[in-house]
């Protein structure tokens, strides 16, 4: 007697299975790749080096979504139609590293960071349904909006240009950089009296930055931004769905027609490299740091195990508690293969799981095709370089959307929170966003403080994820009904 196969394990012809595979990737790409391009730049990475962390992070977006969908022991993997990306919630925290201690260095926080967290998220997975009741949708909805709000300062910033400060459109004198060079010359000379330049010595931005919001730059990030409004309006199906990833091709050939896209590094990118762990820099651990991820990641799995659920639901899959914690620990094996490749912290990805929905493909196998053509991508360092050759303002229209999406996703949860019957809950929305605004509207807040809690407070994010937790338990205490959490991190398609 023949025994029938569920939907979600239902093996496609290869060719059908590739096809559909490729539409999950390309769904996902331009969120893919945007994080490498923000934190790579924030760390002041070499082009090289940009390319390479683009590379690594498909890579291990592959990878992991192999893990997830395909099943890696009775430990990992939740075997549904999930893709595996690097998550927006941590680029705000990782942006502030990259500020705080650039290059190498920082790289080297960032990465040690991600390992440290993926280790605790892996451990704290199967504790993760009842830390569930500390998360309504007054706390998720809050954090994902100040995380979207955090992310706007660096569309904006890809926009206009990149000044030195967050509003001050200024760069160092070139006499002065100059005087500087030739001082630090004379001074290392064999036999010189002069004494060295002190450590940390920089000259202070003073001339107006001649690039900043060129009206050309302006021009073609609106360009971008109105191509993406138009696809997604008249747009349909899996059309709609690419609209940021259309967005950045017309962006892209319009800049490369003006001459104003640089193909030398792809030239000199090889045609096929191995990605190996520690490529770009050796993790340093630093327990702060390691907290602040750790505290996001708590927030990203809440938001998985919504995603899961809705899964569940679309494909008509009963999902366990057994299941459930497979799922949240392959969040954490995720992160921690990030960190061991020098990428990020992953997650599902949420506008896969809508596409899900739109296709009404339900077979996990469509997204274990999409994993191997992630693979096959991430050894392309062409395919990198190109990416990374994109100026920033065709990447600036693009960012817009994606960053306001994510701030419009918290709202959107706290659409559904009471706020009449309990007015308590627009004190905790208020406290809690005002202070996560804290460290984009005063950066230098902290620097009377002692210096070893400056990671712990200059994320916005995770000064609001407190916030929201401690205030929602003063106020409303800790509800053991765990379903309007839940409800709410099925509706967060901030990945």
């Amino acid at each position: 007697m023949a025994t029938s196969v569920h939907p979600v394990d239902e093996k496609l012809p290869w060719g059908r299975a590739t096809t559909l595979g490729l539409q999950h990737v390309l769904v996902m790409y331009a969120g893919a790749v945007a994080v490498p391009l923000i934190v790579g730049r924030a760390l002041n990475l070499p082009p090289d080096q940009v390319a390479h962390l683009i590379s690594a992070d498909l890579f291990v977006c592959g990878l992991v979504t192999l893990i997830q969908a395909w099943g890696m022991t009775q430990w990992f993997g939740i075997k549904l139609p999930v893709m595996m990306g690097v998550t927006f919630a941590a680029v705000a925290p990782m942006v502030s590293m990259a500020q705080a201690n650039g290059g190498q260095v920082g790289a080297g926080l960032i990465f040690g960071s991600v390992i440290g967290a993926g280790i605790v998220s892996i451990l704290i997975a199967p504790a993760m349904s009842r830390m569930l009741r500390f998360f309504p949708p007054v706390v998720t909805g809050t954090i994902i909006a100040v995380i979207g709000i955090s992310l706007m300062r660096v569309g904006i910033n890809w926009i206009f240009g990149n000044p030195v400060g967050p509003t001050a459109p200024s760069v160092p004198n070139p006499e002065h950089l100059k005087w500087l060079a030739e001082a630090q010359a004379a001074a290392g000379a064999p036999g010189s009296s002069l004494p060295p330049v002190p450590k940390g010595f920089a000259v202070v931005p003073t001339v107006p930055n001649p690039k900043y919001a060129d009206l050309t730059g302006v021009g073609i990030s609106g360009i971008v931004l109105v191509t993406i409004l138009l696809i997604a309006r008249f747009g349909r199906g899996f059309w709609a769905n690419i609209s940021v990833l259309l967005g950045i091709i017309v962006g892209g050939v319009i800049t490369a027609a003006m001459g104003l896209m640089n193909f030398s590094k792809v030239g000199k990118a090889n045609w096929f490299d191995v990605i190996l762990p520690f490529q770009i820099a050796t993790p340093v651990f630093d327990p702060i740091l390691i907290l602040t991820m750790t505290l996001v990641m708590i927030v990203v799995m809440i938001e998985s195990t919504g995603m899961f659920l809705a899964l569940g639901d679309m494909t008509g899959k009963e999902i366990t508690p057994a299941d459930l914690k497979r799922g949240l620990r392959t969040d954490g094996l995720g992160t921690l293969i990030g960190g061991i490749f020098n990428t990020f912290p992953y997650t599902s990805f949420s506008q896969n799981v809508g596409l899900v929905a739109v296709t009404g493909v339900k077979s996990r196998w469509v997204c274990i095709a999409g994993g191997f053509i992630l693979i096959i991508l991430g050894v392309l360092p062409k395919m990198a370089a190109l990416i990374e050759s994109l100026p920033t303002v065709v990447l600036g229209g693009a960012g817009l959307v994606m960053f306001g999406m994510v701030a419009a996703t918290g709202i959107r949860i706290l659409s559904t929170v009471d706020f009449q019957r309990n007015r308590n809950n627009a004190m905790i929305v208020a406290v809690s966003i005002g202070v996560g605004m804290i460290p984009l509207v005063a950066p230098n807040f902290r620097q009377w403080m002692p210096h070893g809690i400056h990671p712990l407070i200059e994320s916005g994010i995770l000064l609001s994820s407190l916030a929201a937790v401690a205030l929602n338990v003063f106020f409303n205490g800790a509800s053991h009904d765990t379903s309007a959490a839940v409800l709410a991190a099925k509706q967060a398609d901030a990945h």
